[in-house]
């Protein structure tokens, strides 16, 4: 299910503000409960201290101005300073303007001086412009400072949508959002500039939130199902899925793909390729069985049983004709395909021809897995707008699902459904970890997921291994046998595990 994992960007949540008070939840209201909870998160985080509450003429400053007078009535030190005229508020922001009883200054950099926590109430989440100016000047000095900040919804300068910052951006150390997360809080550099985030309910209801018909989400167990195999099942059952290996000096790839696929629960796996390749990998595994494939024929013959229904290719396959020939041949199977690395980059002068090979097989579902440069390669047009939208649009033109690797991962169909995943951390850039996640994935592809179900499981199981691992030292050849604990935890939720 998906409740709660509705990421809504500042439109939307706009909109769930609307039908809120639409369905007799004054606005005021819903106001009073943001300030009160950014106020509670505020007494959880800190001790009473200075505080300067910098307020912007929008609904955001409207918040400011309830977190000012909360604290205040706590006993706190408060001034609050407001960028602008006060004579331009209006609507709820100037109730709470005449509910504050202090004193309202001019947003001055000078004021950083007397402050030991500064309250972000500038802008909001939907920027329509950069911020320039004597703005821009203000934002720079709070970055300066060295005070602690908290945000209100989102750093000001940040773009809620897209994660990207326009201008300049607040570096906050706490972010306070309300009802569900926006993209910008998970996408780069928005997730390093909110800092730590608080989600705080505050009337909105999942009805509502349900009713806006939401395609993002952040990606997490409640979006997708493991296929755990139930009392009495067999290996056949779980699905069989061949790893294509490059040649005899480019074997690990393959084999660490080819792991990652048995360890994620696929019955069988088999790496494919030439008999050179093989000698190599008949040296270093055990469970995972050999089947000799001379180039695109060899696959073809390879794939031909139908019990071998999921095939991961491209990971250090090499660039090139044969590769070409491969994917098709792959594609033109009746398996289901992840597609990775060399397998796209093979096609960066040809990828009309590349989707139209995924195209023609829409019946049997494709996931490609590039990072940024192998997408800038295969959609070398879509370089504008935010990540999630231009992962979207590439799933559509393609036809396959597309995961656009990163520490801000993004998993998006061809119908429009996209995750951002928030499982990652740093110590997966390190050789071969995107070879484990393509395993992964196709091994889940082979235990009968959906492919935009089985890419996102795949990428948040990836990122939970990882961080089941604890730290530095953390290699690609680690994150298979990592794999079990995560699993476990998700069998049994009321354990010790924890992503």
């Amino acid at each position: 299910m998906t409740i709660g994992l509705e990421l809504l960007t500042p439109e939307e949540m706009a909109e769930a503000d609307r039908r809120t008070i639409a369905a007799g939840m004054p606005g005021v209201d819903l106001m009073e409960n943001a300030g009160a909870a950014i106020a509670e998160a505020i007494f959880e985080a800190f001790q009473v201290c200075r505080v300067l509450v910098l307020c912007g003429p929008g609904n955001n400053g409207g918040d400011g101005f309830v977190v000012a007078r909360l604290l205040a009535e706590a006993g706190w030190p408060v001034r609050l300073a407001l960028f602008g005229s006060p004579e331009r508020l209006k609507g709820d922001a100037a109730v709470m303007a005449e509910r504050w009883a202090g004193e309202i200054l001019e947003a001055d950099p000078d004021l950083l001086l007397e402050a030991d926590l500064v309250i972000d109430a500038l802008l909001g989440a939907g920027l329509d412009r950069s911020v320039t100016g004597e703005l821009a000047a203000l934002v720079g000095a709070v970055n300066q400072s060295g005070v602690d900040v908290v945000a209100v919804d989102v750093p000001s300068g940040l773009d809620g949508a897209t994660g990207q910052v326009r201008g300049v951006a607040v570096d906050a150390d706490l972010t306070v959002t309300f009802a569900r997360l926006k993209p910008g809080h998970l996408l780069l550099p928005g997730k390093v500039l909110c800092g730590d985030v608080v989600l705080a309910d505050i009337g909105i209801s999942d009805e509502t939130v349900a009713s806006i018909d939401c395609r993002t989400f952040l990606n997490d167990p409640g979006l997708w199902q493991m296929p755990f195999p139930a009392a009495g099942a067999h290996k056949y059952q779980r699905g069989h899925c061949v790893v294509v290996s490059g040649d005899e000096l480019h074997s690990g790839a393959a084999r660490l793909a080819a792991r990652a696929a048995l360890r994620a629960g696929a019955g069988l796996v088999t790496l494919a390729g030439t008999r050179d390749a093989l000698l190599i990998h008949a040296a270093h595994v055990t469970a995972i069985m050999l089947a000799e494939a001379d180039g695109a024929a060899g696959l073809a013959s390879v794939l031909a049983d139908t019990r071998k229904n999921a095939v991961v290719l491209g990971p250090a396959l090499g660039v090139g004709g044969e590769t070409q020939s491969m994917v098709a041949a792959a594609l033109q199977s009746g398996a289901t395909c992840v597609i990775d690395a060399d397998g796209l980059t093979s096609f960066a002068d040809e990828s009309s021809a590349l989707f139209g090979l995924v195209t023609a097989k829409a019946q049997r579902p494709v996931v490609m897995t590039p990072h940024e440069g192998e997408f800038a390669r295969l959609f070398p047009d879509l370089t504008d707008g935010s990540k999630v939208e231009r992962a979207r649009a590439a799933a559509a033109r393609s036809g396959a699902v597309v995961v656009l690797k990163g520490s801000d991962t993004v998993v998006a169909a061809p119908d429009g459904r996209a995750a951002i995943n928030d499982t990652a951390p740093a110590t997966l850039a390190t050789a071969g970890s995107g070879d484990v996640l393509a395993g992964i994935i196709g091994g889940l592809l082979a235990q009968g997921m959906d492919a935009f179900e089985a890419a996102a499981a795949g990428v948040w199981l990836h990122g939970a291994a990882a961080n089941a691992f604890g730290g530095p030292g953390l290699v690609s050849e680690d994150l298979p046998d990592l794999l079990p604990e995560v699993l476990a935890g998700l069998q049994d939720p009321d354990g010790d595990f924890s992503a």
